[in-house]
């Protein structure tokens, strides 16, 4: 990686957390075996899932979570930041990528969140650029059911279990870069399984999160 100036919010043996805007820090940073990320889709979900919140699922006791509303999510990245970020990163798994005009991709996949009868989708989608056919991944995401009760920080916020999944099915890579991060779930998925990853974030509260997530000691 290359040297940046600008002091880490967060560092230890295996994650580097930059608070900060990535379209000026990444350009900065090198390249990288694996971009994995979750953007934002321009489509106000932080607003959304606060509207939502106080709803029950049917048959579930846990109403939604409530986060703090922000404007990171009022419009997608522009082009270039996408081009930007695929032209340091030798892979890429992008969530949300039906909201973005990609390019063409066999190797799309699929999250089955187990949802059951409630108000959200079904699934979610990464784009991906791996030379694998579509592969789906169950993971239950609702309520107080969510698989091995893992806490929520951020509305966006996927499974350690799933972001680990994403990591072994790029194969071999040791480097990984989350420009958005949230709350540090690609972090953390990274560390537990030995791999390095560096992680930008626009958000302080988000940013502290995540440090917080990956001073735990690794969970495998």
């Amino acid at each position: 990686m290359n040297k940046i100036y600008q002091k880490p919010y967060y560092q230890d043996q295996s994650v580097i957390i930059y608070h900060g805007d990535c379209r000026q820090i990444v350009p900065q940073l090198g390249s990288f075996d694996l971009l994995l990320t979750d953007p934002p889709y321009g489509i106000g979900v932080d607003k959304s899932m606060n509207k939502k919140s106080g709803k029950h699922f049917k048959g579930s006791a846990a109403p939604c979570g409530t986060y703090k509303v922000t404007n990171w999510d009022n419009q997608p990245p522009s082009r270039w930041v996408f081009e930007m970020l695929l032209s340091v990163c030798k892979k890429s798994v992008m969530w949300g990528g039906n909201f973005f005009d990609v390019a063409p991709s066999k190797g799309w996949l699929v999250w089955d969140k187990l949802n059951g009868e409630s108000d959200f989708s079904d699934c979610e989608l990464a784009w991906t650029n791996l030379k694998t056919p579509i592969r789906k991944k169950e993971h239950l995401w609702n309520g107080m059911l969510r698989k091995n009760k893992e806490q929520r920080w951020h509305p966006t916020q996927k499974p350690v279990e799933l972001m680990q999944w994403c990591i072994n099915l790029a194969g071999d890579v040791q480097t990984i870069l989350d420009p958005f991060a949230g709350s540090g779930t690609t972090g953390r998925a990274a560390k537990d399984l030995g791999k390095q990853a560096v992680l930008v974030e626009m958000d302080e509260q988000y940013c502290e999160i995540a440090a917080q997530r990956m001073a735990q000691e690794v969970l495998l």
